[in-house]
């Protein structure tokens, strides 16, 4: 009886630290109908491709702006930062939006997956959390 509930313990002990966690703080409506994202070289261009693929799908118009660019260079800009991992395959272990209006943070969307450990459900598709984090993230769209 011992055996098994040790076992039950260490089980829930070991899933508990397997966790996948996601937040999304949504943007307002804002009249703007263009969002400008500033480019992260260091990221896979896949996530560039869907970000702005998930953008174009909601109505708005996307601008990419190099590297150096401010967040002030447009009146919405969008950063974006995204890390992958390889545990039996590659998948996406974090990934990070944040959107400004006029330099000042507005929303932001969070998937980490880097305590994923033995959890399976982080062999996401990229490309559709991403869709999901950008549909989060703008729930409104450009209201078209």
């Amino acid at each position: 009886m011992n055996t098994k509930l040790a076992s039950s313990t260490f089980l829930c002990i070991a899933l508990t630290g397997c966790a996948i966690h996601q937040t999304v703080r949504p943007v307002e409506q804002f009249e703007d109908k263009q969002v400008c994202i500033v480019e992260s070289p260091s990221v896979r261009a896949g996530f560039l491709d869907a970000y702005k693929r998930a953008l174009v799908a909601k109505g708005y118009v996307v601008k990419q702006l190099p590297q150096s660019a401010s967040l002030v260079e447009c009146p919405i800009t969008s950063t974006y930062t995204a890390t992958w991992r390889w545990d039996l395959a590659i998948y996406m272990a974090y990934a990070e939006i944040t959107v400004y209006n006029n330099g000042k943070p507005i929303g932001k969307a969070t998937y980490d997956a880097r305590r994923g450990g033995g959890n399976m459900s982080k062999f996401i598709d990229a490309d559709k959390k991403i869709s999901e984090l950008t549909n989060q993230l703008f729930p409104g769209g450009t209201g078209s």
